[in-house]
């Protein structure tokens, strides 16, 4: 039964997420806003609307833990798993704004997550902090945007598209009507995912803490996997990378931001094993972008398979530290003293002696 509302919750997220982005896609065009600024604000935040419908209601119900965990669990499932699978697919390339510009944005909003939660707590002020952050952000991307080639302007153009004259979806009272659709299965999608997941970690017996680092947080991501997985099939092996990039910005500016101001005077407190462990992984992967993207400006498919090595381990730590297992001395040992080392050697020798490509598609 557990399953069966966690499928369902989790289906709900994912068509009420496409629902909403339609509805609102339509809307906006329809009052003549640009498909350069839909494609940068609606569409883009819509593949993330899973992870803010399932943090915030977290928070309404009072499990923090599975609010900020869903947040951070993705962060590090996004940039391990998904650009993993997606660079053994075929290997990606990273446009050099990404470098430039995207990466070093995510890299800030971690450290301005790892700062504002070090007290324990990420409070009203600084959850209000991070969702002003990110509404600056978005009206910085859509000025930037208009500097853009006229290409540019025209992918988007064909991507994000006006209602046909005497389309079932032409009429603004449709569009409303799909924007309420999408809100209200996100709500009860949300419901769903949070009930059985709390009934997961009771079954298990691990805290509503793991069950948000890996099973809420792989459930939330599965559009930008879908997104990321077929951006690398077709051949768009950019926009496979920055949909991770933006979508784990959003995710602390946007998902968190957001929770934090619904918390109230409250606060959203964070655990004490979440901020010793877990949020470093998450600024430590974050971190380790930038050295795998400079070197030769792509991601090999070795090193997807490092990606997804590591989170088989990252999995592998939390489930023998949840269980007390004996083994997790042991474990934690060799990644500490053999594969770490070994990984940190392995990425200054690439970035010492790989030169950079001569053309950058």
């Amino acid at each position: 039964m557990n399953m069966l509302m966690f499928l369902g919750g989790l289906i709900l997220l994912v068509l009420g997420a496409n629902v909403l982005v339609r509805g609102a896609s339509k809307l906006a065009l329809s009052f003549g806003i640009s498909p350069l600024v839909v494609g940068l604000t609606i569409v883009a935040f819509g593949t993330s609307a899973p992870e803010v419908a399932v943090s915030v209601g977290a928070v309404l119900d009072g499990k923090t833990d599975i609010a900020i965990g869903n947040v951070v669990g993705s962060n590090i499932f996004n940039v391990l798993f998904i650009l993993g699978i997606s660079a053994l697919i075929a290997p990606l390339v990273v446009n050099i704004q990404l470098i430039r510009q995207e990466v070093p944005i995510m890299l800030g909003a971690s450290l301005m997550l790892l700062a504002f939660t070090l007290d324990g707590k990420l409070s009203f002020l600084e959850g209000g902090s991070l969702f002003a952050l990110l509404a600056a952000y978005t009206v910085f991307l859509v000025v930037q945007s208009r500097r853009e080639t006229q290409a540019a302007k025209d992918e988007f153009a064909e991507a994000v598209q006006p209602a046909q004259a005497g389309a079932w979806d032409s009429h603004w009272v449709v569009q409303v009507g799909l924007i309420a659709v999408g809100l209200a299965a996100l709500v009860f999608g949300s419901d769903y995912l949070v009930r059985a997941s709390v009934s997961f970690a009771k079954a298990l017996g691990v805290s509503d803490l793991v069950i948000g680092l890996t099973i809420v947080a792989a459930g939330t991501s599965m559009p930008e996997v879908a997104t990321s997985i077929t951006a690398a099939i077709k051949g768009e092996r950019d926009i496979a990378v920055g949909n991770v990039v933006g979508s784990n910005t959003f995710n602390i500016l946007g998902c968190l931001g957001l929770s934090g101001l619904v918390s109230g005077d409250l606060g959203l407190a964070v655990a004490p094993s979440l901020l010793a462990f877990d949020v470093w992984v998450m600024l430590a992967v974050a971190l380790a972008c930038l050295p795998v993207f400079l070197t030769g400006r792509e991601i090999a498919r070795w090193e997807g398979g490092v990606f997804l090595g590591y989170y088989g381990a990252y999995v592998a730590y939390l489930i023998l530290a949840a269980q007390q297992h004996d083994a997790l001395q042991a474990f934690s040992g060799l990644m500490l003293g053999f594969v770490v080392p070994l990984t940190l050697v392995t990425l200054v020798a690439m970035v010492i002696r790989r030169p950079a490509p001569a053309r950058q598609r």
